[in-house]
C-alpha cells in the first residue's frame, strides 16, 4: 500500500511541475521547419552532355597566371618570360601595359606587334605559352587532394578525378555514384558515374572547361535502408555491387519472428516494389539476388504468431507489476 501511495505522489508531483511551465512563450513557425530530402538528381543524358562537348572552344585563350615566351626578332632586350598578372595584364619595355587575357597567341603578338611599331620598324613578334594556367579546375568534395588543378589542355572528368584522388581506391567500403560541374554561375551539370566507372560508357566521360567546379557528394550520402524484422536494422553504406543478401547480412539477417516468405525491396526513385522470398536467395536452384541501388527500402515483415507474442510480452512486465501491487494490499 506505501509502493502504490509513493508513485501517486510522484505522478502528482509531475503533473503539477508540468502545469507550472508558462505557456506564453512566442510561436514562431518560420524557425523550425520539417525535414526534407533532397530532390531526385537529374543527370545528363549522354545526348546532352556530347552537346556541351562541342561547345567546348579548341584554341586557348590566355589566362591570368600564364608564363609567356615573348620573342621580337632581333631584339633581345625586348624578348624574354614574362608572367600575365591577375588582372590580366602585361608590362612590356617600350609598350607600357597590355591587357592580353582572352587573346589568342597570334592575337596577342598583333597586339604586341601593334604598340612596337610606334618604336621599332617592322617588328617580328612571336608570343609562346611557357606554363598553362588558363585549364584551371577547382575540385571539391570526398578527395584526397582538393584544391585548384591546372592543366595544359582542356581535361577529362576521369583525369580531374584520378589527379585529386577521388577514386574508390581511398576507401574501399566507398562507391563513386555521382559528380557534380558547376559551369559559370547558373549551371549544374550532374554526371551519373556508376555509367561511367561500373559500365564503361565513355559518353560520360565528359570534357571540362576552364574554370569548371568539380563536387564529389560524400560517400556515407549514398545508403540502403533495412527495416523490419531484422536483427540491427537501420541504414547502411551502399558499397560497389552490393546485392539484397549483403544488405541482409549487415543487418544480421531476419530474426525469429520475421515473415521471411515476404521480404520486400522498395525503391523510391522508380516508385517500385518487389517481393522476394528468403528461400529465393538461398536456393542455388533459382539464385534471385537484386543489385541495389541508392535509396533502396528492404522491409522484413513480422509473421502473424510473432505480432501475438509481441504484444504478449509487451503485457507481460505490466502484469507482473499489477501482481506486485496486489501482493503488497
Amino acid at each position: 500500500m506505501l509502493k502504490i501511495t509513493l508513485c501517486i505522489a510522484t505522478i502528482s508531483l509531475l503533473i503539477n511541475g508540468c502545469s507550472s511551465i508558462p505557456d506564453s512563450l512566442p510561436v514562431n513557425n518560420q524557425v523550425f521547419q520539417p525535414a526534407q530530402k533532397s530532390e531526385q538528381i537529374d543527370y545528363a543524358s549522354p545526348e546532352l552532355l556530347a552537346e556541351l562537348d562541342v561547345t567546348g572552344e579548341p584554341i586557348y585563350r590566355l589566362a591570368e597566371g600564364d608564363q609567356l615566351q615573348v620573342t621580337v626578332w632581333n631584339h633581345p632586350e625586348l624578348s624574354g618570360k614574362q608572367l600575365l598578372g591577375p588582372d590580366g595584364q602585361m608590362s612590356l619595355p617600350l609598350t607600357g601595359t597590355l591587357r592580353l587575357a582572352g587573346e589568342t597567341r597570334e592575337s596577342a603578338a598583333s597586339r604586341i606587334h601593334a604598340a612596337l611599331q610606334v618604336f621599332l620598324k617592322k617588328p617580328a613578334v612571336f608570343v609562346g605559352v611557357e606554363q598553362y594556367a588558363g585549364n584551371r579546375v577547382t575540385v571539391l568534395g570526398r578527395v584526397q587532394n582538393p584544391g585548384v588543378q591546372q592543366f595544359d589542355r582542356p581535361p577529362s572528368l576521369l583525369e580531374t578525378l584520378a589527379r585529386a584522388g577521388a577514386l574508390p581506391v581511398i576507401d574501399k567500403q566507398a562507391t563513386l555514384t555521382r559528380v557534380a560541374i558547376f559551369r559559370g554561375r547558373d549551371r549544374i551539370i550532374w554526371v551519373d558515374l556508376k555509367k561511367l566507372l561500373n559500365r564503361g560508357q565513355l559518353a560520360y566521360n565528359i570534357k571540362l572547361q576552364a574554370n569548371d567546379l568539380v563536387y564529389i557528394p560524400d560517400s556515407f550520402d549514398t545508403l540502403v535502408y533495412v527495416l523490419g524484422a531484422v536483427h540491427k536494422p537501420g541504414a547502411y553504406r551502399l558499397t560497389p555491387d552490393m546485392s539484397l543478401m549483403d544488405a541482409l547480412s549487415q543487418a544480421g539477417g531476419p530474426n525469429d519472428d520475421a515473415a521471411d516468405e515476404k521480404i520486400a525491396i522498395y525503391r523510391p526513385s522508380q516508385q517500385a516494389s518487389n517481393p522476394t522470398p528468403l528461400l529465393s536467395l538461398m536456393t542455388r536452384a533459382q539464385m534471385v539476388n537484386f543489385s541495389l541501388e541508392e535509396g533502396d527500402i528492404i522491409f522484413v515483415p513480422k509473421s502473424g504468431i510473432a505480432q501475438a507474442g509481441y504484444v504478449i510480452r509487451q503485457l507481460i512486465p505490466g502484469l507482473s507489476i499489477l501482481t506486485l501491487g496486489l501482493g503488497a494490499l
